[in-house]
């Protein structure tokens, strides 16, 4: 054991002389610990698709396998919160970074000109659409129309997005090449769990989502799953997973919310924070 110490204190000494700065080993026995990513990838495409209104605990393996599958093929963040009740300005917030003084599920809800998502992928040249099942046109802007409710589309309350971007779940392609940069997936009110089980969202994601998020693994790409809140306790805490491209899988700890999610989708396009992602860093420990 001394011989070792020695012979290693003298290869230290040499590779010092040379100019060559080492770090202390305290314990070789240890396994590594991969490094934090230094950026978020550059993704051809994200796909966010927000369910409802389900505590993280009860999307459980046998009420929600594919849910369960996909926690296991990517990043399953354990300590994820939504920002408050009711739903619509969850969905606000993880838009545009801010509730707006959203506090209801009140609709119209009409945000003006103020600093958003869509806008700002348009404003550097990227692409953005919300697709949003059932639906009954493309640029819609009514309430509600059969298991389509705007509450839950919060592309259509800023007036810098255009009616461009907001479109039906039906033209989103077969052809994944063909998405926008980003895209938001709004489920109806019966798949997205809201009226309807989470067996019901559960079989809507796998037979809807699972194709791209296969896809996503080999061209760069990411899929997005996450809820706009809770069943309504005061902790909020939700399920979230990220699949895809250079997603190091497991499970992880930190605390994120919207605002963290929206935060690394902007710092995957080199976007500033804003509003309430301005303070939050993104995600860089679910990368290799």
């Amino acid at each position: 054991m001394i011989r070792k110490r020695i012979v290693a204190a003298l290869a230290a000494a040499t590779l010092a002389a040379a100019g060559v700065v080492t770090a202390a080993v305290t314990n070789t026995a240890e396994p590594d610990v991969a490094p934090a990513a230094a950026a978020v990838p550059a993704f051809d495409h994200i796909v966010l698709v927000m369910f409802e209104n389900k505590k993280a605990s009860s999307i459980t393996s046998s009420a929600a396998p594919y849910f369960t599958s996909l926690a296991s093929q990517g990043a399953k963040f354990t300590s994820s919160f939504a920002i408050t009740h009711p739903s619509q300005p969850n969905y606000v917030a993880l838009f545009s970074g801010a509730t707006q003084g959203v506090t209801s599920d009140s609709c119209p809800a009409n945000l003006g000109s103020k600093a958003n998502l869509g806008q700002q992928l348009i404003g550097a040249g990227k692409t953005f659409k919300g697709y949003s099942e059932s639906m009954p046109s493309d640029g819609y802007t009514g309430c509600v129309s059969g298991n389509y409710q705007r509450k839950h589309n919060s592309w259509v309350d800023f007036s810098n997005v255009p009616a461009a971007s907001n479109v039906r779940y039906s033209s989103f392609p077969t052809d994944y090449t063909k998405l926008p940069t980003v895209s938001f997936v709004t489920p109806n009110m019966c798949s997205d769990m809201h009226d309807c089980s989470i067996g019901t969202g559960d079989t809507w994601l796998k037979s809807h989502l699972d194709s791209y998020a296969q896809w996503a693994k080999t061209h760069n790409s990411l899929l997005i799953v996450t809820f706009d809140e809770d069943s309504g306790t005061s902790v909020n805490q939700i399920y979230t997973t990220f699949t895809g491209a250079h997603v190091k899988p497991g499970s992880y700890s930190e605390s994120i919310n919207h605002y963290t999610v929206l935060r690394t989708i902007e710092a995957s396009y080199g976007l500033p924070g804003i509003a309430g992602a301005a303070s939050k860093s993104p995600i860089l420990d679910a990368w290799q």
